[in-house]
């Protein structure tokens, strides 16, 4: 038996608990618990614990948290707003739409306070077309960007305004699939390289894009140079090589943005975490280095510890997780599991200061994307019709921690357990957050303990929990 916990009814609304009855009359002891099963049955929904501290001595693990030591501060959590993305919920009607963007952004109880997103400059092939923002007539180039223009995402910019009302604070980064082709050497939106005399034209094109952006009140955190630099067969995408990418930094974008007094950060790689000799590379330069700001990663090959391998060498600058996507012929309990063990507490463990999934939404047949772009990218949302959406496991994986580790909170010291991987924060207003996944599929019975004091508590199979105290 499990002693000391005691169980409060709540309301459900829209899959989340947003009340609960029933009074503690320890009320500095009680603990928010958030859980979503791998089977389904559960999803985001809460319960009040009363859990009393310094309960009787037992033979069960724990999990030690120091509040003592800490290490990075968190920028937040989220997804990639793509083109398509905003396309299929610009489908929903008005109201419908308009909950949806508060359920998403918002801080209310209903909310998930989603406070990072990706973009992409240009298309990402989750576009209905290939675009950049300097396309000309075949033949044609357009060296002086006289006609630049952010106009194929004016449905995005208004998007992205209305996320802005809603949370002023959120962090955006941007990155490109490709270049305008006129500066390829293939003349092609898919792969190729970027011809060497265009450097400093491109350079500029991420100045103007910053700038018109901020002219329209939207203000890019940090870039990337290149969207998996390594993977050149997308479309959109293009090759750079390590030495093409430190060469670009070096000598071309980092100078550009100092001259033109931009603050947004360069972010180095922007790839997989089977290459972390890639970043080390660029931040290895002694020329590059005081451009760049750290280094970010997704992990479709490689092992999330890779970056702790960066952070070691270059403990000066920051770690990224930029990508995850979840597929069409995925599970909700594999992906549940795999992602939260990965993306949310492997990626926080490993210094990551954000994590984020793929494509925000997508209707039911994983459309739109470009023509050989990505055919099985599963949103977070399914936009099924004008007033109805489902909510996927990526919306699951994120919301156990962006509704409860807000910007600015900062990882502290957790001990990990054999089938409890867990990462621990305190928020700025002082609250502890601990993410537990139990891994195995039993339930598992721990003590949580903090600052010499202990509670003993349990989680069943395939279940990820939020405690919040």
């Amino acid at each position: 038996m499990i002693k000391n916990i005691v169980l409060f009814s709540c309301g459900i609304f829209a899959g989340l608990i947003v009340s609960c009855s029933g009074q503690s009359s320890e009320k500095n002891n009680k603990v928010q618990v958030w859980t979503t099963k791998a089977d389904e049955s559960v999803k985001l929904q809460r319960q009040e614990l009363n859990l009393r501290f310094n309960t009787n001595d037992n033979a069960y693990p724990s999990i030690e948290i120091d509040t003592s030591e800490t290490y990075q501060t968190i920028d937040g959590f989220g997804y990639t707003l793509t083109g398509g993305s905003v396309e299929v919920i610009n489908k929903l009607a008005p109201e419908k739409r308009k909950q949806l963007l508060q359920e998403l952004f918002g801080n209310s109880t209903n909310s998930i306070a989603i406070s990072y997103l990706r973009l992409s400059i240009g298309a990402s092939d989750l576009d209905g077309t290939v675009f950049s923002y300097d396309d000309v007539p075949a033949g044609e180039t357009d060296v002086t960007l006289s006609k630049f223009s952010l106009e194929a995402n004016n449905d995005l910019i208004k998007m992205l305004q209305e996320i802005l009302a809603i949370n002023p604070n959120i962090k955006i980064i941007a990155t490109p699939w490709s270049p305008p082709i006129w500066m390829k050497d293939n003349n092609s939106s898919i792969g190729g390289k970027l011809q060497p005399k265009y450097y400093g034209v491109y350079a500029q094109y991420f100045v103007k894009y910053i700038q018109q952006m901020q002219s329209k009140g939207i203000i890019i955190d940090a870039i990337t140079p290149q969207n998996e630099p390594l993977h050149p067969g997308n479309n959109p995408s293009l090759s750079m090589s390590t030495s093409e990418q430190t060469d670009f930094i070096k000598n071309h974008l980092g100078p550009a943005f100092k001259n033109a007094k931009i603050k947004t950060k360069i972010i180095a790689y922007d790839h997989n975490c089977n290459k972390p000799e890639y970043p080390l590379e660029v931040l290895n330069d002694p020329i590059a280095n005081p451009f760049v700001d750290g280094s970010a990663f997704h992990l479709y090959e490689g092992d999330i510890s890779a970056l702790s391998v960066v952070h070691n060498i270059h403990p000066d600058k920051n770690l990224y997780f930029t990508e995850q996507w979840t597929g069409s012929e995925g599970t909700f309990s594999g992906d549940l599991i795999w992602h939260t063990k990965n993306v949310i507490i492997g990626s926080m463990l490993n210094w990551s200061k954000i994590a984020l999934e793929w494509n925000l939404a997508s209707d039911s047949n994983f459309d739109p994307h470009t023509p050989g772009g990505c055919t099985q990218c599963k949103g977070a949302l399914t936009i099924e019709n004008s007033e109805t959406y489902k909510r996927n496991v990526g919306y699951y994986i994120i919301a156990q921690a962006s509704k409860f580790v807000p910007m600015n909170s900062v990882r502290i010291a957790s001990n990990q357990l054999p089938n409890l991987p867990n990462v621990a924060f305190k928020t700025p207003t002082g609250k502890t957050v601990i993410i537990v996944l139990n891994e195995s599929a039993s339930t598992e019975n721990f003590n949580i303990k903090i600052n010499g004091k202990w509670v003993t508590t349990s989680l069943d199979g395939a279940t990820v929990a939020t405690y919040v105290f």
